[in-house]
């Protein structure tokens, strides 16, 4: 039986990590259990007593885990930075999103706008409608869910934009990925890995993150919308 590692993950390395692991696993003969999640989900989880070897989140994320409990705070390394942006199904004409004065234009004219309520690039989305006066006007026309690739509802045709990190976007078959939030307003989400306090496989996990910080992987990362650190 092949060493098993366990890791809590975001959605955001999804499809990097899809491209990487078999790599991985073929060289150090082991097999990755990956757990994709947001990383309020993922902390509920270790609060409910579920635990793994590592975990690859959001830099507040891991930092909550860390004084939680549950990671090794020295243990940690930052792997990539992204930012949010926008989705919208392939062959639509793109939304202006060149000031914040057109972002919120393509807000009040969208008939309706998808986000997730428990990833981070949500909670921030959430915060921030709220700061620009339109949190009544686009919660009444929100297609929500916790976490996920939201730009999936966009191809069903349960919603015309969708707002979530960078990769997520460009993960969707289906979807064109109409730019980045402007400046102004760009939340940058730095992600990060550290092990768990009780891991028996840390050799292993140390080694899959000094993997995940290799040129290699820098490239695979690059072409899917996040910028190795």
């Amino acid at each position: 039986m092949k060493t098993q590692l366990k890791v809590y993950c975001g959605n955001g390395m999804s499809a990097s990590l899809n491209v990487l692991i078999p790599l991985f696993e073929k060289e150090h003969q082991c097999q990755l259990q990956m757990l994709f999640n947001p990383a309020q989900v993922v902390l509920r989880d270790m609060q409910a007593g579920q635990m793994a070897d590592m975990a690859i989140l959001g830099s507040t994320g891991i930092d909550q885990a860390v004084t939680l409990g549950f990671l090794e705070g020295q243990t940690r390394q930052a792997l990539t930075r992204n930012g949010i942006g926008v989705g919208i199904l392939a062959g639509s004409p793109k939304p202006d999103l060149s000031s914040v004065e057109a972002f919120k234009q393509m807000l009040t004219t969208a008939s309706s706008i998808c986000y997730t309520t428990d990833g981070a690039s949500g909670i921030y989305f959430a915060q921030l409608i709220e700061k620009l006066g339109l949190k009544e006007l686009v919660q009444a026309k929100a297609k929500t869910r916790s976490g996920g690739l939201i730009a999936e509802l966009v191809v069903s045709g349960e919603a015309q934009i969708a707002v979530q990190q960078v990769p997520e976007i460009l993960a969707v078959k289906g979807i064109d990925y109409a730019g980045p939030l402007p400046a102004e307003i760009q939340n940058i989400a730095t992600t990060t890995a550290a092990l768990f306090k009780q891991t028996k496989m840390a050799t292993l996990a140390q080694q899959f993150i000094h993997f995940l910080r290799s040129t290699e992987a820098k490239e695979v990362f690059k072409a899917r919308g996040l910028d190795p650190v």
